[in-house]
């Protein structure tokens, strides 16, 4: 078994991309966590509403992101690795030059950098990729080529997963993860885009009940939609653990192999508040109705048979935790 202190006895830094956003920050709080503070942060950072993500943690330096490639073609060498989490990513974006820009051509020139000076590379992708779900949710190669995500933001993640794919040239070591649902505090900043955790407790906060969406196919009882909802403290541990232990490279699922109903998360929330169940549904907009997901649920033999152990967290303990010690707290990780 490899010790945490290949990563802590080496001087050399960790990138670390949407460090200011979501999962970026809880990824470098991961890092602070194992005492790892020789961490460079890469984002957008004008805007003032994501500051709290990334203000209080440990680091070197933070660079813009479109600064990032001239100075790391300076300071290549001091690069020990890059998580890749920054992207563009709202589902209902429409623009599929911005996409590209954002999501495959600044990967590509993440990938090709890394490659270049043998660095290692984890990059996120998404289950947006696994559209409606009629090639399943497995993470096999073969399957991935057959995919077919409903909307342009998973197209955008498609197009780079099968790009990398096709690569002879590859950094040392390199992991694609396709996230399946994640919540957990430091979502404050997402809008729309946050997860139905965060929404449904504000909604208790101000109205006492909780909006869901209705099905519009026969087959799902309102509410009964699934999802494989994982917290953000599980995707972290995992990626710290395939940074730090280097198995074997690929595209992985990164969810809990368990799928869940809206209708039970939200009785979890309600729980965690000591408070009725009270679920008010509603329409499915008609922007997003046509790609609208009923199901996932991720497989995870894969990443278990390169050694991955660790159980994942049970969704009503993840979301007690999130919600009483973060958004009641109004706390960041």
């Amino acid at each position: 078994m490899k010790s945490l202190l290949y990563l802590q006895k080496n001087e050399k830094m960790i990138v670390v991309t949407g460090a200011a956003g979501f999962i970026g920050s809880c990824m470098v709080q991961k890092l602070n966590s194992m005492g790892l503070s020789d961490i460079i942060l890469v984002d957008d950072f004008t805007p003032e509403k994501k500051k709290r993500n990334w203000i209080d943690k440990q680091y070197t330096d933070k660079i813009d992101r479109n600064d990032f490639f001239k100075w790391a073609a300076k300071e290549q060498q001091k690069i020990k690795a890059i998580i890749h989490l920054g992207a563009r990513t709202d589902t209902t974006e429409r623009d599929m030059n911005l996409l590209n820009h954002l999501n495959l051509e600044y990967s590509q020139q993440m990938w090709s950098f890394a490659t270049q000076y043998g660095i290692p590379l984890l990059y996120a992708s998404s289950a947006a990729t696994y559209g409606n779900g009629e090639w399943g949710y497995g993470d096999d190669v073969e399957q991935i080529y057959k995919l077919q995500p409903l909307n342009p933001y998973g197209v955008s993640k498609q197009k780079f997963d099968e790009w990398v794919l096709k690569q002879h040239q590859t950094p040392p070591l390199w992991g694609g993860f396709k996230f399946f649902n994640v919540f957990g505090p430091n979502e404050y900043h997402k809008g729309r885009m946050a997860s139905v955790v965060f929404h449904a407790f504000h909604q208790i906060q101000e109205k006492g009940e909780v909006q869901l969406f209705k099905s519009h196919k026969a087959e799902f009882q309102h509410g009964e939609q699934i999802r494989d909802f994982i917290y953000v403290k599980d995707v972290t541990h995992l990626l710290y653990w395939f940074l730090n232990n280097k198995p074997q490279s690929g595209i992985y699922n990164l969810g809990t192999g368990f799928g869940r109903t809206f209708n039970a998360l939200v009785e979890s929330i309600f729980n965690a508040l000591r408070m009725e169940l009270q679920i008010n549904y509603i329409d499915i907009p008609e922007d997003i109705r046509s790609q609208y997901q009923y199901y996932t649920q991720a497989e995870m033999k894969k990443i278990r048979k390169i050694g991955y152990k660790k159980q994942f967290r049970p969704l009503e303990r993840s979301v007690k935790e999130y919600v009483t010690q973060y958004l009641e707290k109004d706390k960041n990780l």
